[in-house]
């Protein structure tokens, strides 16, 4: 019998279109995994059963039903984009639970494209935090159930990991698809500012964060990005011999690279030399002071997502990253600390095309209450977890998340590819090469 559950997205919609499955079929197959799966994984905050299924007869009956590029796929959206219908918490009881009246643009978008929309997934609260967890669950990752899926995407990502959907909808404003990506073995891509559009409902972190995919493929990834962008799907481009620099140095001082990462990024880049890319070891010109200037960032956008919600119903080290955040909410919207970071890092991209990284630098905090924790402790446990992501919201330049070998725990390690402005196209091609010269599983070996 065929099964429609940890199939891409791609493959799914071209059986669908080709009638060879019903868009019901599909839905319902992944609705029932869901509830077989997610009280082990804690993925969704909320699962749309009877709508999904009644959306999935309504695509059936669409009149340009062969012409959709995502026709029946199911999708799971990030808790803090707007499903019609449904409620918007950002994993927060400080936030109204109101049916939104509309979707977010990114949702329209893939439902016009024929996608079905299955449920929203878990975050921490208000998306500060790179371990999901809180007033509505835990999210474990599937690799790893010990261990936290990541953030502050980690409920979209722990949903694709463990085929309870072949796609998601995430956004990351200082690492929140590309960590849990990493973590999970799937492949994201952060796209440039602008890209793909942010709207309104959901906080961008004064244009730092982007709305993106999280995918088992690469061509998913392309697939479902090229929907976002409001895009007609293209196919893959040839990146021709690029200059690709190999950075094994962490952007924050004192935080250091463990061996799995840096050899998945040694392993990663021998790839790409085979490919026929000029490979060479380089270090970005970090500033000392990033740290400083990503905290400011980081809880300033915070403070802004804050100050409209009773602090009385936020945890504990919520209230504090808003506090700290407060008094730089001016400066930080002038963005005048973001532009002296591009300027200082231009020069090296105009040296090289692309830069790989490691994903993450060790693997990910067990999985637990960090809620309910100290501010200092999730602070340290972010920033010593997943240091190399940050940098690249504060520029606005492109940034993915490839799986690449594999932690001493048999769960997925990952390589970080960045680029400049525009080069989305570029990196998924790299990307793709990577996939062909090291494939890697599409999701976790789950019963």
């Amino acid at each position: 019998m065929m099964t429609w559950t940890g199939r891409t997205a791609t493959e799914i919609s071209a059986a669908v279109r080709e009638k060879r499955v019903t868009p019901r079929e599909v839905v319902a197959e992944h609705l029932a995994r869901i509830e077989r799966l997610d009280g082990r994984i804690g993925a969704f905050r909320t699962v749309r059963a009877e709508a999904a299924l009644a959306e999935a007869d309504e695509v059936a009956a669409r009149g340009d039903f062969a012409e959709l590029p995502l026709a029946g796929v199911p999708v799971a959206v990030k808790d803090n984009l707007a499903v019609r219908g449904e409620s918007t918490r950002a994993g927060s009881a400080a936030t109204p639970d109101t049916p939104a009246e509309t979707d977010h643009v990114t949702v329209a978008r893939l439902r016009a494209a024929g996608a079905v929309v299955v449920g929203l997934t878990n975050v921490p609260e208000l998306c500060i935090f790179a371990t999901t967890d809180g007033v509505f669950g835990t999210t474990r990752n599937p690799w790893d159930p010990i261990r936290t899926a990541g953030g502050s995407s980690g409920g979209s990502a722990a949903a694709v990991a463990a085929a309870m959907v072949p796609v998601a909808l995430g956004n990351d404003g200082m690492g929140s698809l590309r960590i849990p990506a990493a973590n999970c073995g799937l492949v994201t891509i952060k796209p440039g500012q602008g890209a793909v559009p942010t709207g309104a409902g959901d906080s961008n972190w004064f244009g730092m964060s982007e709305n993106g995919p999280l995918a088992t493929t690469v061509e998913d990834a392309r697939l479902m990005l090229s929907v976002l962008a409001g895009d007609e799907p293209a196919p893959p481009v040839r990146p021709g011999s690029l200059r690709v620099a190999v950075s094994l140095r962490s952007p924050l001082a004192g935080v250091t690279i463990s061996r799995p990462y840096a050899a998945a990024a040694r392993e990663a880049a021998g790839v790409l030399m085979k490919a026929g890319h000029q490979v060479r070891r380089a270090d970005p010109p970090y500033p000392m002071s990033l740290a400083l200037t990503s905290l400011v960032h980081w809880t300033a956008g915070t403070a802004a997502d804050a100050q409209h919600l009773d602090p009385r119903l936020l945890t504990r080290r919520t209230r504090v990253h808003a506090r700290l955040g407060r008094p730089f909410i001016t400066a930080v919207r002038s963005a005048a600390g973001r532009e002296r970071l591009r300027g200082r890092l231009a020069p090296f991209f105009a040296e090289y095309d692309v830069l790989l990284t490691p994903a993450l630098a060790r693997r990910s905090p067990k999985a637990g209450p960090w809620h309910e924790r100290g501010w200092l402790s999730n602070l340290l446990a972010n920033t010593n977890h997943s240091p190399m992501t940050p940098p690249w919201n504060l520029t606005g330049w492109p940034a993915m998340s490839v799986p690449c070998g594999t932690l001493p725990s048999g769960a997925p390690c990952a390589v970080q590819l960045v680029g400049r402005p525009g080069s989305e196209s570029q990196l998924l091609a790299l990307a793709e090469q990577l996939e062909q010269g090291n494939p890697w599983p599409r999701t976790a070996p789950m019963n």
